[in-house]
């Protein structure tokens, strides 16, 4: 089960989108911005029905 998750670039504040897998119940991994490809550390959990925390940041370096 999965849904389509719409945040905001902690970089370049566009909007973009992410697969989230709701059968996974917590998640955490790094993912590059889909527009200006900085990292972005992707935390989110769900009840498997719905994403129930959601939070995208900037990875400092």
């Amino acid at each position: 089960m999965t849904e389509e998750f719409f945040f905001q670039c902690p970089y370049c504040w566009e909007e973009i989108s992410m697969i989230l897998d709701k059968s996974v119940y917590t998640d955490s991994y790094i993912e590059d911005c889909e527009v200006c490809c900085n990292p972005i550390e992707i935390f989110y959990s769900s009840d498997g029905n719905n994403i129930t925390s959601f939070s995208a940041n900037s990875i400092e370096q």
